[in-house]
């Protein structure tokens, strides 16, 4: 109704002049739109390719009888865009990981079918009926590593952001993940590799150096 109202108190042209003005809106917001998703996945790629640099230096230089000490420097971007793009092969039922770095802690977040990362183990303790299905998982834990020695303290983990006591973690962590990688659990120390002497966790970044 008001388009045609509009019509008539400005006539044929004024109302070809406005769908014209009105056409090009949209090609210039369309355009905008490309731009940005062409430049989004161009700056994905270009953290994917600053990772996977800066992992091929770190191993290439733990092969050195005396490692180059220069510290390497990750961001969580880095990380973060390395671990979407599946350069890591990720446990059965885990998904959609993305770590967020603070001084000594890392956060992660997670989908988790935790049927798949159950599979092939029966239960019959009815605290762990809580891991069924798929849900949204966030972990939070202090990360260190000094003398080539990594530890990974897990301070809590919520489960569609509710909490879960330390005792039931312990049970799934006894049950389902222990058993299938050997000394992984709630508090695991553990060699670092490539002569990674120190490990430290800062903000959005993780500093590595070799000796």
């Amino acid at each position: 109704m008001w388009r045609t109202l509009l019509a008539r108190k400005h006539g044929p042209s004024s109302n070809h002049s406005a769908q014209v003005t009105g056409f090009r809106c949209q090609v210039l917001i369309a355009a905008a739109i490309l731009v940005a998703c062409v430049s989004f996945g161009a700056d994905s790629r270009g953290l994917v390719d600053s990772a996977e640099q800066k992992f091929d230096h770190i191993h290439q230089n733990g092969q050195k009888p005396r490692p180059d000490p220069h510290p390497t420097e990750l961001t969580e971007q880095e990380v973060n865009a390395y671990l979407a793009a599946g350069k890591v092969r990720l446990p059965a039922g885990v998904d959609s990981v993305r770590l967020v770095g603070t001084p000594g802690v890392i956060t992660g977040r997670c989908r988790v079918d935790f049927d798949r990362v159950r599979a092939g183990r029966s239960n019959s303790n009815s605290l762990l009926k809580l891991f069924s299905g798929i849900h949204e998982v966030v972990v939070e834990a202090q990360a260190a590593g000094s003398s080539h020695r990594g530890r990974v303290q897990v301070n809590s983990v919520t489960i569609d952001e509710i909490e879960v006591p330390n005792f039931v973690l312990e049970l799934f962590v006894d049950k389902y993940v222990t058993p299938r990688y050997p000394g992984v659990g709630l508090d695991s120390t553990f060699a670092l590799p490539d002569k990674i002497e120190t490990a430290t966790v800062g903000q959005h970044k993780l500093t590595i150096v070799q000796r």
